[in-house]
């Protein structure tokens, strides 16, 4: 009986312990640096922080843009800069980032949010804001997609339980972001907050977000006008009626910090990786310095070009586009874009008012003229550049600028300004140069004719041995899977 009784003791004794030390134990087993629990919140700012990452890179496996609309072109290794996107597979890694980094961080923020359970009317209206912000970058992430690939898995692409989902047509993906974007529009109430300092572009701010939504729907609204007039010009007008970007105050962008791993990747590319891999490319230099554009200081650094000792003579030098070009020759990018902290550009007031110039100059009422939006659209990158209205209104009664005066049609006019603003913002100049054919840009020497020069990425590879069949009826049915092939909106091919 005592043995029995003794072993009822340590046996209360022990059980004693360890229910005192269940905590300490179960500390020992926390990995508090990954976090087993992550809120919906914290994959939204990881997916926003992702997204920027990818549109601000210019690492040559993950993002070719600012080489493909000439703005920058290679040192050394020239295959990006004469469209070569297989030797990197560069198509792989561009699907890889949108749809297993991003866009599946915004699907699985999307559920928890959608899963939790706020514990006042305030909260619910909280909650339903988030969930719309989240759509509407969503929406912007899937219009990248179909700019650079043309159709794409779209309706089935996020299904876990799909592993070869079907491509969907591109036309009809646009049509559906506008749905999805005026549903998230009407959703989101700025009586109340969001994401508060979770959200690292506008700090939760509702209103912001409703002006980024209307700027979006813009975009899409303008890029259908040479294949869906009608569509086109209800989208736009019921963008401005909604209240688009009204100064560089509402400009979409992300601040990143100066220490790793939040500073911009263009630091991470050009600074920190200690690599001299870009210039300038003579395309942007030769045509800034035509027009004695001022951004040019804010653009790039200067170079000496004198023959003679001791005898200094500085002047913007663009390397030749697609072949080799010496760091130690030709123009830099200026210190201020390759700083660590330097902001990511979603979207900003300039590209708008060129959405709305364009608007103008194709008849439609949105309440200015095409010159007057013109005018106001290079003056704001003037000003988002550190410029002054001085220096915009001189540059404006320039010849070959001023509206009455410069060179082309609307297009030209607008296509070659649009591309100078949306400088640093690769995709979107490349994307701007396919729809408006303007500037003209130079034929590197890998590409025979100016015909030659890609309108869009091939699919990746993978797609064409895991989804094999789906992606030979999305090749058939865009008219084949060649850089040469056009995007359903671009509908004129320059001749040159």
């Amino acid at each position: 009986m005592k043995t029995m009784k003794r072993k009822y003791i340590i046996l209360l004794v022990l059980t004693a312990f360890f229910a005192a030390c269940t905590d300490k134990f179960e500390d020992y087993n926390i990995d508090k640096k990954n976090p087993a629990i992550v809120t919906g919140e914290a994959l939204f700012s990881n997916a926003q922080k992702d997204l920027v990452d990818q549109i601000s890179s210019t690492n040559v496996n993950l993002n070719v843009w600012k080489l493909f609309a000439q703005y920058w072109t290679e040192t050394t290794y020239t295959d990006e800069a004469n469209y070569d996107i297989v030797n990197r597979s560069i198509p792989d890694l561009t699907y890889r980032e949108y749809y297993r980094g991003f866009l599946r961080d915004f699907q699985e923020a999307t559920r928890l949010i959608t899963e939790s359970e706020p514990a006042s009317a305030v909260g619910e209206t909280e909650k339903t804001n988030k969930l719309a912000i989240i759509e509407l970058l969503v929406c912007y992430s899937y219009q990248q997609l179909v700019d650079i690939f043309g159709d794409i898995p779209y309706s089935q692409a996020m299904n876990i339980d799909v592993i070869d989902p079907a491509y969907d047509d591109a036309a009809s993906i646009y049509t559906d972001l506008i749905s999805r974007i005026n549903a998230a529009l009407t959703a989101l109430d700025d009586s109340e907050g969001s994401f508060g300092s979770a959200d690292l572009v506008y700090g939760g701010d509702v209103t912001a977000w409703k002006k980024f939504g209307n700027s979006l729907k813009l975009k899409l609204g303008i890029s259908l006008a040479d294949v869906s007039e009608g569509v086109a010009e209800a989208t736009v007008l019921s963008a401005i009626t909604g209240g688009v970007f009204e100064s560089n105050g509402d400009n979409a962008l992300f601040g990143y910090q100066l220490a790793s791993p939040n500073y911009n990747p263009l630091y991470e590319d050009l600074i920190a990786s200690g690599r001299k891999d870009f210039v300038a490319a003579n395309t942007i230099i030769d045509i800034m310095d035509d027009l004695a554009d001022p951004r040019l200081a804010a653009y790039f650094t200067m170079v000496d070009t004198s023959t003679e000792a001791g005898m200094e003579k500085l002047a913007y030098v663009g390397g030749t586009y697609g072949e080799s070009s010496p760091y130690s020759l030709y123009s830099h990018i200026a210190d201020p874009i390759q700083a660590a902290d330097f902001d990511g550009i979603i979207m900003t007031y300039d590209e708008v008012l060129f959405y709305l110039a364009e608007a103008a100059a194709r008849g439609w009422a949105v309440g200015a003229t095409d010159e007057e939006l013109y005018n106001a659209a290079i003056t704001a990158s003037f000003e988002f550049w550190g410029l002054s209205s001085d220096d915009a209104d001189d540059y404006l009664t320039t010849p070959d600028v001023a509206w009455a005066t410069a060179a082309g049609d609307w297009r030209e006019k607008i296509g070659t300004q649009a591309w100078i603003a949306f400088y640093t913002r690769g995709l979107e100049g490349y994307t701007s140069w396919r729809r408006l054919d303007y500037p003209v840009l130079n034929i590197p020497p890998a590409v025979d004719n100016y015909s030659e020069i890609p309108l869009r990425f091939t699919y990746p590879v993978n797609e064409q041995t895991l989804n094999k069949a789906n992606w030979q009826t999305a090749s058939q049915n865009i008219g084949g899977d060649l850089v040469s092939t056009p995007l359903f909106w671009d509908t004129v091919q320059p001749v040159r």
